[in-house]
């Protein structure tokens, strides 16, 4: 049983070793960074109702997940690749692609779900 919780902890350790790879190497997981942070404190602050908090949650961690493994799939085809090849830039433009695709809807998902109660409460700060 020892080694079940070993290997768990190992896991998670390799887990959050990619995910600091990420943070140390893309310039635009610390776009990703602000923007979740951002916008987890306006849901805090406008006091979404349990179910929109869950959705903007889910939308952050697929963006997230999008970009961790656009992260993989460069990290893989640069080594498979060392060289510059067409297909290897389809690959990484895919991958890319993919993540933008992501944030796109996450945008969208986070105007309608925030856009009228922060316009509700930035009207009533107004008044």
């Amino acid at each position: 049983m020892s080694n079940f919780f070993r290997s768990r902890a190992r896991s998670f350790r390799n887990a959050f070793s990619g995910w600091e790879y990420a943070l140390r190497t893309q310039p635009n997981t610390w776009i990703h960074t602000a923007f979740s942070l951002a916008v987890l404190i306006v849901c805090a602050w406008l006091r979404l109702p349990p179910r929109d908090f869950a959705i903007i949650i889910v939308t952050i961690a697929l963006v997230w997940a999008a970009e961790l493994i656009n992260t993989a799939i460069e990290a893989a085809i640069d080594l498979a690749s060392p060289n510059q090849h067409p297909l290897a830039k389809a690959g990484k433009d895919a991958a890319a692609g993919a993540v933008l695709v992501t944030s796109v809807g996450a945008v969208l998902i986070g105007l309608l779900i925030l856009g009228p109660p922060l316009w509700d409460k930035l009207q009533s700060l107004i008044r």
